[in-house]
């Protein structure tokens, strides 16, 4: 299990450690704890990015998990709404611990590697009736250059790299 720690701090403030570990499946983690589901997604070998969430910025697409749902659920409905794309096959790639060091609150962010198709156009995410917190625009980009939209350190590296190592078992 290949495991990478890192600090960062929050918009508002806030110091977290993040500590990524690969994984192959969710079995163990405190199911009320875990809060997101993201999907490292690809259709005919490009990768999907959308742009826009409370950060305006580029980065995957996939949202936080809603009562009664499964990881599953959560990860295929986000990356509808966000993208307009259909998930046709996944497989997990890896969780992110995050603790929040002033108060050692902890939640874990799940990360799939998925193979998606659109469903036809693009259509604007309204992020949840807030068009602030929404998708405005999606880009099918070759993996190679995700850093162009994006660099999230040697966590990054690792999510985008097991994804593609795992993608041709989907």
């Amino acid at each position: 299990m290949k495991i990478i720690t890192s600090k960062l701090t929050g918009s508002d403030n806030t110091k977290y450690l993040v500590e990524y570990c690969d994984a192959d499946n969710f079995d163990d983690l405190p199911v009320d704890r875990v809060k997101q589901a993201y999907g490292v997604c690809f259709f005919e070998g490009k990768l999907l990015i959308g742009f826009g969430g409370m950060k305006k910025s580029w980065g995957l697409v996939g949202g936080s998990v809603e009562e009664g749902e499964t990881y599953e659920q959560t990860l295929i409905r986000e990356i509808k709404e966000e993208s307009n794309t259909e998930v046709l096959s996944f497989l997990p790639i890896g969780y992110q611990k995050v603790t929040n060091i002033d108060n050692g609150k902890v939640i874990y962010q799940l990360r799939y590697v998925c193979k998606v198709k659109p469903y036809g156009e693009f259509v604007i995410d309204g992020g949840d009736g807030m068009s602030e917190k929404g998708i405005t625009e999606i880009k099918f980009i070759d993996p190679a250059d995700y850093k162009k939209y994006f660099d999230w350190g040697e966590i990054g590296e690792r999510i985008i790299k097991r994804a593609e190592e795992l993608l041709e078992q989907i």
